[in-house]
């Protein structure tokens, strides 16, 4: 995935894990297109609701093969363009691996009437947002932009679908080498478990399948990569006869239309592209493999069978069959594995029936210390249980329950919509294929789980993996082999002079002049939300938004403390409340407080901040009563099950000890600590201590309820398609049974007295990256500078098109992406610098931050201004899309006391923000030579430079921040 803004899918997190992992995740969100569940038993939706259960779309071809599906929804001033071909690293070859998702990186370039590193600026600056991933079936791109600038969408995308080959210079392509190696190492090899997936697919698939390799590639194939190859891949595969464009949004079609044909019509087909037949595999024999995993502290088995491709019958079946095997407090996994032996309290299992084959995964990662034989031994004594048990009606309606709601949020954006259209498209062939999809899901019996059980799972072979930490052999699973993973060495950077030629870039003819960038017109003005408040005679205060679009409610009450009311000789309380109160209640089970919500199809999760404990919930309009029903027996009728309880201390001691395998968790820990100072709880994790934990008992934890939990200190926000009255009138129960008590939450002295810079490095083996965060003590989300500052921030790293990240990343290479930001809350946050770099580019990319940093005070030009401005402002059309981001904006009003129209206030912040007034908040707020500046990487070949870079001390800390001697690491 290109790095860049996250944009927030309902359905998933990222465009990769929306069709790789799991294809029934995906189906979830479609279902109730045209079917509305009865099984819900809670009432069926009115016709309204009914009315809005379909998306309307336009499908035509251009002649030249291209696939256009356009979808209307004027619900906000923006678009949606995206645009799916039909290659991913399925269309490579062995020993031209990765090729695909290289190629993604290299579209965001330049192209022959879009200069060099112009595709995110050019978005950014009209307010829009951007990215591109791939997976093993596909590649997609995607806008979202104010929809004024549709028009210049469509020529940015026309141009690098048609009129990018001949910029592919060997000093871009060197470039985006590097970028890719470094998303390898971030992602791969600097993460415990990374080579896993590499592991299984070799040996599920044999040599020569397409899904044999990984979508990021083998590194040496990476490396032997030229032009040449870049240009027959984009010959063959970037033609428009192999793409799907979807268009959502706010536009008029016939202008749609005529904009696709003037931008898209005159490309020209390139090649052929056949749709790929099915090529499911079996294997003969279980293989049995292991790796000793320089990240990891805790041991991780995964089995995976060979399944099939999706949209099978069996495929839904299997879907099922991943979800009643291991989510929830009836699954066969959680009874045995966690519940009775206390091998672990982090497994899944998931169906991944792709393109053209599948897979069934099945992972645990084992307590610390857990021998992998038993957890391989306890696996089938859950499958044991499943047999025994069996599959009830229940069970099957317990998950399509959730369906209906999932399929909403699916489609709250126009980019999910735009996602969804594409994806059937491409790979069903009609966008419309949902009703057919639906039917499937819908005829899923409990027969047809137990039959695909038997099918693929049930005493057949498969592939296990045993990835230990170094050094543990005794854990891991009974006759395994060595699996030849390929670690890269750490070697000196070597800077690679690349000259492109000095020839004039050709241009592809047109029957236009491309080189002129459309006109945008004015952008849409600012449209805030209406938004209500009252207050509870408990001292609740309420937020609301009525939003009709969909008919689903989104909500959360924050309860205000969370770790600030942490005793710092008693950590982790806090966080341990918010566990133990989703298991169950005092008149239901954990089990059945679960099944209770799950019917509703509805989702409450429970979380610690360091200033508060949140309730969050997401359910149709329809059972909201019954939803806060349930929120208000978790909140005042805690169950305090001791056996639960324990449990909840094991599972979260051994996710402490996982954490020390993460050297962003390590580095967000002491940089906490060196920051804040052990006198402030801050410095001190939200999660405790493996010493704290074990020592809490259930007694502290009704003692932090009892002193804590008030309506004073409490703030409830909803947005949806519900009023005002009908919101107060649902938390009436609420209202009367809880009482207000008053309560204190502590403050802590804290002020940025940093007078020095400071080196310090923790140490992490053999670390193919280094983690490096640097900065210090700012101030609170309160004060008045701090908005401003955050402007002032933008260009120096606030986004893609910042100069850390332009440098790091697009100009060295060094990088997958480095940001500057400001951070705070009522309590004073800080000013962050951060990235992670190949480990040979740790000195350099230091310098070049602090460097960036210090260049920053000099002031920036009028055009970075005018640029930071409009990428503000102008995003502000995207703002009020979803019910989610509505709430985030009555959470910020809520927590800092801001006014209903506070969004209007901060555009006339950046509006009125000078180039003088920009320099002095750098100069105020930006000093390099008072940072801290924190590395976690491999000690042993880069801590020594630090000492001759002109820091005012350097020295090597522990995985706590407390300093070590070199020596002792290396022992």
């Amino acid at each position: 995935m290109t790095s860049h803004a996250v944009v927030s899918l309902a359905f998933n997190q990222t465009i990769k894990k929306m069709y790789i992992k799991n294809f029934f995740k995906l189906a979830v969100v479609l279902f109730a297109f045209v079917f509305t569940l009865s099984s819900c038993g809670e009432g069926s939706s009115d016709s309204k609701d009914e009315a809005s259960l379909s998306i309307e779309f336009e499908k035509y071809e251009l002649e030249n093969g291209l696939d256009v599906v356009l979808h209307q929804d004027k619900s906000d001033p923006i678009v949606s363009l995206a645009i799916q071909y039909g290659v991913g690293s399925n269309r490579e070859k062995t020993g031209r691996t990765g090729f695909a998702h290289l190629f993604e990186h290299m579209l965001f370039q330049e192209s022959e009437n879009v200069g060099q590193d112009q595709f995110f600026k050019k978005i950014q600056d009209a307010g829009g947002t951007l990215n591109g991933g791939t997976w093993k079936d596909g590649t997609i791109y995607y806008e979202v932009v104010p929809k004024n600038a549709l028009e210049m969408i469509m020529w940015l995308e026309s141009d690098r679908m048609g009129y990018l080959i001949n910029t592919v210079t060997e000093s871009a392509f060197y470039n985006q080498q590097e970028v890719v190696q470094n998303e390898k190492r971030q992602r791969v090899d600097n993460n415990p478990y990374g080579h896993t997936n590499w592991v299984l697919d070799k040996n599920i698939y044999p040599e020569g399948h397409p899904y044999n390799w990984q979508v990021i590639g083998e590194l040496v194939d990476l490396q032997n990569a030229t032009v040449d190859d870049v240009r027959e891949f984009y010959d063959k595969f970037y033609g428009p006869n192999n793409a799907t464009l979807v268009l959502a949004g706010d536009f008029e079609t016939e202008d749609a239309k005529a904009l696709i044909e003037k931008y898209f019509g005159e490309i020209k087909r390139r090649q052929e592209v056949a749709k790929l037949e099915p090529q499911p595999v079996t294997i003969s024999e279980t293989k049995r493999l292991y790796h000793e995993d320089n990240f990891a502290t805790a041991p991780q088995l995964n089995m995976v069978w060979p399944t099939l491709q999706q949209f099978t019958e069996d495929a839904y079946a299997l879907d099922f069959l991943a979800e009643l095997l291991s989510s929830g407090k009836k699954a066969p996994l959680y009874k045995v594995l966690e519940k009775d032996k206390e091998l672990t309290s982090r497994f899944f299992a998931y169906n991944s029936s792709q393109e053209i084959a599948g897979e069934f995964h099945l992972q645990v990662t084992g307590n610390s210390g857990v021998n992998l034989n038993d957890v391989e031994q306890g696996i089938f004594e859950a499958f044991a249980l499943f047999e025994e048990q069996g599959v009830t009606d229940r069970d099957i309606e317990r998950i399509k329950a959730g369906l209906e709601t999932q399929f909403y949020n699916g489609i709250s954006s126009v980019l999910g919509k735009s996602f969804q259209l594409a994806q059937y498209n491409v790979f069903a062939g009609d966008p419309g294929f949902i009703e057919q999809d639906i039917e499937n899901i819908k005829k899923v019996t409990k027969e047809d789980v137990l039959r695909v059980y038997e099918k693929y799972i049930k005493d057949k072979p498969y592939v296990i993996t045993s990835f230990v930490p170094k050094g543990n052999m005794e854990l891991i699973a009974e006759n395994s082999e060595k699996a030849p993973v390929v670690e890269e060495e750490i070697k000196e950077n070597v800077e690679k002079n690349v000259v492109d030629s000095d020839e004039e870039i050709a241009k592809t003819p047109s029957n236009f002049d491309r080189s002129v960038e459309p006109e945008q017109g004015p952008a849409p003005a600012l449209n805030i939300p209406t938004s209500w408040t009252t207050e509870l005679s408990n001292g609740m205060k309420v937020y609301g938004i009525e939003q009709n679009e969909i008919p689903t409610v989104n909500f959360s009450l924050i309860l205000d403390g969370g770790h600030l009311l942490d005793d710092m000789n008693n950590n982790g309380v806090a966080n341990l409340m918010t566990d133990i109160m989703m298991e169950g209640t005092a008149n239901k089970t954990p089990e059945e407080l679960e099944e209770e919500i799950e019917m509703l199809g509805a989702s409450i999760n429970m979380y610690t901040t360091n200033e508060s404990i949140v309730i969050q919930g997401n359910t149709l309009v329809r059972n909201f009563d019954k939803t806060i029903d349930l929120v208000e027996e978790i909140l005042l009728q805690p169950r305090w099950d001791e056996e639960e309880f324990d449990r909840i201390k094991v599972a979260t001691v051994n996710q402490i000890k996982r954490s020390d395998a993460n050297p962003n968790t390590v580095a967000r820990r002491v940089y906490n600590k060196l920051l804040y100072g052990e006198n402030h709880i801050f410095s001190y994790p939200t999660i405790g201590t493996v010493e704290s934990v074990e020592a809490i008992t259930i007694d502290d934890l009704k003692n932090y309820y009892d002193s804590y939990f008030s309506p004073s200190i409490s703030r409830f926000h909803v947005v949806g398609k519900i009023d005002e009255a009908s919101v107060k009138s649902s938390l009436k129960d609420l209202e009367s049974s809880w009482a207000s008590k008053e309560v204190t939450i502590p403050s802590y002295d804290i002020e940025n007295n940093r007078d020095k810079s400071s080196l310090y490095f923790v140490d992490i083996p053999n670390a193919k990256q280094s983690v490096i965060n640097i900065g210090y003590i700012a101030m609170p989300r309160t004060d008045e500078d701090f908005y401003p500052a955050e402007v002032m921030n933008y260009k120096l790293g606030g986004s893609f098109s910042g100069n850390v990240n332009l440098i790091l990343r697009e100009e060295k290479g060094y990088t997958y992406g480095a940001r500057t930001r400001f951070s705070g809350s009522k309590i004073p946050g800080t000013f962050t610098a951060s990235s992670s770099v190949r480990t040979n580019t740790t000195g350099e990319s230091v310098s070049i931050f602090r460097d960036e940093i210090q260049k920053y005070k000099e002031g920036i030009s009028e055009e970075d201004l005018e640029f930071t401005k409009n990428a503000l402002i102008k995003s502000n059309a995207r703002r009020f899309e979803t019910q989610f981001s509505l709430l985030g904006m009555l959470q910020e009003m809520s927590g800092y006391g801001l006014s209903p129209n506070y969004i209007e206030d901060e555009e006339a912040v950046i509006r009125n923000m000078t180039l003088e007034q920009h320099k002095q908040l750098a100069n105020k707020y930006l000093d390099e030579s008072k940072m801290a500046y924190l590395v976690v990487g491999d000690a042993t070949t880069q801590y020594a430079q630090f000492k001759d870079m002109g820091f005012d001390e350097v020295m090597l800390v522990d995985k706590e921040g407390e300093e070590v001697k070199l020596e002792d690491v290396k022992q």
